[in-house]
């Protein structure tokens, strides 16, 4: 049964709006996400909170049942508050109508099954988490195997990553992990290093890819480290026809992401 919490000061609110703080998630092993939508995909991948927010007048919605029963039913607790704390807690004004608390939960390279799809991104110390969220919502659409972060990235756990991933974070499984470990890691078996750069003649559209496709992507403002690139079975690139010199670091990856797919698919 649902309790209700009214009060900014208790002390589960204090907890749970500290979540928004790098340090905190890390060290109580949580993360906030936030919306029906992400939370019931959520649920649908057997993945539920620990702690579920939800505002009164959304209590008798049939999807905000659905997750109430799945979090008590997994001994998690659900809390009925107000407008004003879900504000609080998601650090927005228009607060969605759930807010969920989420052990954190990753892969390491070892649980990776590289022929379980064609398609695999590498982000190369991502920073930005709106590029974060957007390259998972663009590895959940092109059906690849995960996302594998090297080196020192954003963090996917970040209130900001999780709300732009539109609920990918659930449906594509992440690594953290250094350049060497992965490097070793992909030598060990099949697969294709593809990365994007500007020092190369290689067109994008010309390619010739091989299964399993790793397409790595470098840091937004540096691209890749030329020692990186000389790690690369192949280099390409994308045409840049006006003045500007380079594509954002999500978009570049959506292109690359979809000609890949549509070589397999011919």
């Amino acid at each position: 049964m649902p309790r209700t919490i009214t009060a900014y000061s208790n002390p589960l609110v204090k907890r749970v709006q500290g979540l928004r703080d790098k340090r905190h998630r890390r060290e109580e092993g949580l993360f906030l996400a936030e919306g029906l939508r992400i939370l019931t995909e959520a649920r649908e991948t057997g993945r539920v909170p620990r702690y579920l927010f939800f505002a009164a007048q959304s209590a008798r919605h049939p999807l905000v049942l659905a997750l109430v029963a799945a979090v008590e039913e997994r001994g998690g607790e659900a809390i009925e508050t107000t407008a004003d704390i879900l504000s609080k807690l998601s650090g927005k004004d228009n607060p969605q109508a759930v807010v969920g608390v989420f052990d954190q939960f990753e892969s390491t390279l070892a649980d990776l099954d590289r022929h379980a799809a064609p398609i695999w991104l590498v982000a190369e110390r991502l920073r930005d988490p709106g590029n974060l969220g957007t390259i998972l919502r663009t590895g959940d659409a092109v059906g690849a195997g995960g996302l594998i972060l090297v080196g020192d990235c954003v963090d996917p756990f970040s209130t900001e990553a999780v709300r732009a991933s539109m609920g990918a974070l659930f449906t594509v499984p992440i690594v953290r992990t250094d350049w060497d470990s992965f490097l070793e890691w992909l030598r060990s078996g099949a697969g294709q290093l593809v990365g994007l750069s500007l020092q190369t003649d290689h067109d994008y559209r010309g390619a010739a890819y091989a299964a399993p496709t790793f397409l790595l992507t470098g840091n937004e403002a540096q691209g890749l480290p030329e020692d990186y690139e000389a790690a690369c079975d192949l280099l390409v690139k994308l045409p840049m026809l006006g003045k500007a010199d380079s594509l954002n670091a999500a978009v570049a990856t959506a292109v690359m992401a979809y000609e890949v797919l549509a070589r397999y698919r011919s």
